[in-house]
């Protein structure tokens, strides 16, 4: 199916930086107006202020329920209606165990990843259906990847992938629809962050064997999102080494896991990331 997204109106959130500030500028110029969300309110600005006047920027804290349906609301007063939701904000733990984690950074990073997507998606969902317009849910390829020194991470993005498989359903009798974003290495801020400037983190992506040790850039991954919602496409998947693993998870995952358990490697780096607390 065909979605042209010209004269559409579309709410983005974590749109300040990284792939939702791509995606904000790709949908943009093919003739959307953006709702340009993001917590960090001099981002917002300056990017509803580059892409121009058919952008607005929202202050929007996705952990806060009542300021995302006040986002939402906002965003059907300025333009008149709301026809895509991309819930794309998220963040990263602190590298550790879940015996040595903090528990406020676990409930720090499920606020955010997985019921900031619930606060962003459910207020606009009367929007949606009244349109038969799409949702989108960035999950990632570690939705499906195991999760040691990292968990909540991979917890919240398996969550949000199960929220994007029951919103496709729930939503196709009413002729809107829903997919789900999968990404592996995107070249981000965040990244940077949890893999590059961190010892731990380069170990980690040490492990990752080529084609999923790939990486791809902010933009890349924002167009994927983009075409992906010009075709109302179920799932996303980018880089394109991760969709053989994708699809068959449920027999590699059972290996894998039993050779990392038994990997010297990665017992010495579990021990190096419990050393940290």
């Amino acid at each position: 199916m065909e979605y042209d997204i010209d004269g559409k109106v579309v709410l983005i959130t974590g749109a300040g930086q990284g792939i939702g500030r791509a995606l904000a500028a790709i949908l943009y110029r093919r003739g959307a107006r953006v709702i340009v969300a993001d917590i960090d309110e001099t981002a917002a600005r300056r990017t509803a202020l580059d892409l121009g006047e058919r952008a607005h920027a929202v202050i929007a804290d996705v952990t806060d329920r009542a300021r995302m349906a006040a986002v939402v609301a906002e965003a059907v007063e300025r333009f008149g209606g709301l026809d895509v939701v991309v819930a794309n904000a998220g963040v990263t733990p602190v590298p550790a165990t879940l015996r040595t984690m903090d528990p406020r950074d676990f409930d720090r990073v499920l606020g955010i990843n997985l019921t900031g997507v619930f606060n962003t998606v459910h207020p606009a969902l009367d929007h949606i259906v009244r349109a038969r317009g799409h949702v989108v849910v960035v999950s990632s390829c570690a939705a499906f990847a195991p999760g040691m020194g990292g968990s909540p991470y991979m917890m919240s993005k398996a969550a949000v992938e199960q929220l994007g498989r029951a919103l496709r359903v729930e939503l196709a009798a009413s002729g809107a629809t829903a997919g789900v974003a999968y990404f592996g290495i995107v070249e981000t801020a965040m990244t940077h962050d949890m893999l590059d400037a961190d010892d731990l983190g380069r170990r980690l992506d040490a492990l990752l064997p080529w084609p999923l040790s790939v990486r791809i850039t902010a933009d890349q991954a924002a167009r994927t999102i983009a075409d992906g919602i010009a075709h109302r496409a179920a799932r996303t998947i980018a880089p394109r080494g991760w969709t053989p693993y994708a699809l068959l998870r449920g027999a590699i995952n059972v290996v894998l896991d039993g050779r990392l358990a038994a990997n010297p490697t990665v017992h010495q780096l579990i021990h190096a990331i419990e050393d940290r607390r």
